[in-house]
């Protein structure tokens, strides 16, 4: 099939999933792609080298559907696993499917309806979180509550708008290549950067929560901490590319690092004056975590106060590691030069 060929009145859709060691989720993800009601598809499962079963679950189910082939990725990385994919793609549209997703079977056709309009160069959805131990649980609330996310549309919005990023978003193929795809520098915030690119050249991105993400929150809290440690220090990353792309909600969490940090040797001489420093955050956290936890079974109710912080502190303490990161390189290179 040529590249973009429609499948009689029905465009090609390209369905990326990049994977690597997925044999817990994969077969969940798959089945929900192939149960599209969009048929006309390619479902290109991009392996980074996997060492469990993943392949051969891939094989499997793309013995009884050959829509569904796998794509390797030496370089391990999500950046690559996406270039690597879009170089592949056959379809007019690309959508990309995170492993650890399901989506109900309209999403294809809903997203697809979008860009044919030829008002936006990308489409996403809102991506709720889905917890399987007591600590994802109150993972996956946390992460649809305002405290816990600030303004991140994708996790709790519930009307159509347009939007500055979209998670796992579709895309005109010819456009992505247009942009040179997605930069394989940033191993975290990748697809933000997309994002901005797209919006800085003009470009619209719209948000539908009918295009749900049904998304496998972290199931433990440090590894939680450990993924918005990620994030924060790729969003330095992204800002020293994109200054513009930085917002104050991105502040919130480092500069509420930074005022705990100085609360605690304060407390030893001015103990008012370090609850007065800490007590506002202390404060939300209760109230946040009271209304939170409300939905919740008791056995899960205990994480949600951890699951806040970790998301709050790991957040900040990456923006700073990845600042003296960057300020320590460009002082070695002056040194050099």
């Amino acid at each position: 099939m040529e590249e973009g060929e429609a499948c009689g009145n029905h465009d090609l859709v390209t369905v990326v999933v990049p994977a690597r060691n997925e044999e817990g989720s994969i077969e969940a993800c798959i089945r929900s792609l192939v149960a599209q009601d969009w048929p006309w598809l390619e479902i290109l499962v991009v392996d980074g080298c996997s060492e469990d079963s993943t392949l051969d679950i891939v094989s499997r189910v793309s013995k009884t559907d050959p829509r569904v082939r796998v794509v390797r990725n030496e370089h391990r990385v999500i950046p690559e696993a996406l270039n690597r994919a879009l170089a592949e793609a056959s379809g007019r549209w690309l959508i990309r499917v995170d492993a650890h997703a399901t989506v109900p079977s309209d999403y294809v056709r809903l997203a697809v309806e979008h860009l044919q309009t030829g008002r936006y160069a990308g489409v996403g959805g809102r991506k709720d979180g889905v917890g399987r131990t007591p600590a994802g649980k109150a993972i996956a609330a946390v992460m649809s509550s305002r405290f816990g996310v600030g303004g991140s549309t994708y996790h709790h919005g519930t009307g159509v708008r347009d939007v500055e990023h979209v998670p796992f978003g579709a895309y005109p193929v010819e456009l992505l290549r247009a942009m040179g795809g997605w930069n394989p520098q940033l191993l975290v915030n990748q697809d933000f950067e997309l994002d901005y690119r797209l919006r800085a050249n003009g470009h619209r991105l719209l948000f539908d929560p009918r295009l749900r993400i049904d998304w496998e929150s972290r199931q433990d809290i440090g590894a939680l901490f450990a993924q918005y440690r990620r994030y924060g220090r790729g969003k330095v990353a992204v800002a020293l590319l994109h200054p513009r792309s930085l917002r104050p909600r991105h502040l919130a969490p480092p500069l509420l690092v930074a005022a705990l940090a100085a609360s605690l040797p304060i407390a030893l001489r001015w103990p008012k004056a370090a609850l007065a420093i800490s007590g506002p955050y202390a404060l939300g956290l209760a109230i946040a975590s009271v209304r939170t936890a409300g939905g919740l079974d008791s056995e899960a109710r205990r994480y949600v106060p951890g699951a806040f912080l970790a998301m709050h502190a790991g957040w900040g303490i990456g923006f700073w590691a990845g600042a003296a990161r960057a300020i320590g390189g460009r002082v070695r290179r002056r040194g050099r030069a």
